[in-house]
């Protein structure tokens, strides 16, 4: 896949058209998603497509892309017209392409990745721009992952709820619920970060706290803090403001993390799963 050149930051104008002159795509849910037609990301982008696909994601937040015939080299490239890739500390990459981060779950396995709602690496002080996750094995049936809208799940709130939270901070950890890993010693402890943020594209605020990483809002008490973050953890996975992906072998998605939340369902015992994953850098939260 050839590099694209430098494009400046995409321009929001709350003008969310789908009029795209390299594809099509067709929504998935009245919340966020939408599946992208005729667009072949393996064979490279032009400057044209890559923008638009930009557009796309800022729009639908979630992309899937059917039929994409990506090796590992090819995914890196995909990633990095995004922007930097993050290498994960805890989970060693693939041997010759670091940033590919496999999801792997073997037959009869008991642990998965699966189980908790959240967006990745908000325990980085550069919380993800975004993700990208290839499918390359599944399951005949389940394995989906469900993904959820962190500004409708803001914009719902009630006023007197939105100003309470507006301007507070929550403490966000990579340790949450295990032990610290003593060859992780120079990994922060913690970070701050806004409870809502503000996307630095779009101007829109969205709820920005997840039950994996999230431990406390700053200058709380203990239980105050919880009653809080429990109840916002119910509230933004509401059906009403989800997706729900099922792969296919060859299926890509690209996610924004600074506006999505996303859900691996465990419901197939049993049997083989194998993902490559590529995250994007992103910046401070605001």
């Amino acid at each position: 896949m050839g590099s694209i050149d430098y494009l400046p930051p995409l321009r929001y104008e709350g003008q969310e058209t789908d009029d795209y002159a390299t594809f099509t795509v067709a929504p998935i849910s009245g919340a966020l998603g939408a599946e992208v037609h005729g667009l072949d990301v393996g064979s490279g982008l032009d400057r044209q497509q890559f923008a638009e696909l930009r557009r796309a994601l800022l729009n639908h937040m979630v992309l899937v892309l059917r039929d994409q015939d990506l090796d590992a080299g090819g995914l890196v490239a995909l990633g990095r017209t995004f922007g930097t890739l993050h290498i994960n500390p805890f989970v060693a990459g693939l041997a010759d392409h670091p940033e590919v981060m496999e999801v792997r779950s073997e037959e009869n396995a008991t642990a998965r990745f699966a189980g908790r709602w959240h967006s990745d690496i908000t325990w980085a002080e550069r919380p993800s721009l975004a993700s990208l996750l290839h499918a390359r094995i599944v399951p005949p049936f389940g394995g989906d992952t469900l993904f959820a809208n962190m500004v409708l799940a803001w914009e719902a709130l009630s006023p007197v709820m939105r100003r309470a939270l507006d301007g507070l901070k929550a403490e966000h950890t990579a340790f949450q619920g295990h032990d610290r890993d003593a060859s992780l010693a120079d990994a922060p402890e913690t970070v701050s970060h806004p409870l809502i943020r503000t996307h630095p594209v779009s101007g829109r605020k969205a709820l920005f706290v997840n039950e994996y990483f999230t431990r406390s809002i700053e200058g709380m008490t203990s239980d105050e803090s919880r009653s809080i973050l429990d109840f916002l953890f119910r509230h933004l996975v509401r059906p009403d403001f989800t997706c729900r992906v099922r792969w296919q072998p060859n299926t890509l998605v690209i996610w924004d993390n600074r506006c999505t939340q996303h859900y691996a369902t465990n419901d197939y015992p049993g049997a083989r799963r194998l993902m490559w994953r590529v995250t994007v850098e992103g910046d401070r939260p605001v």
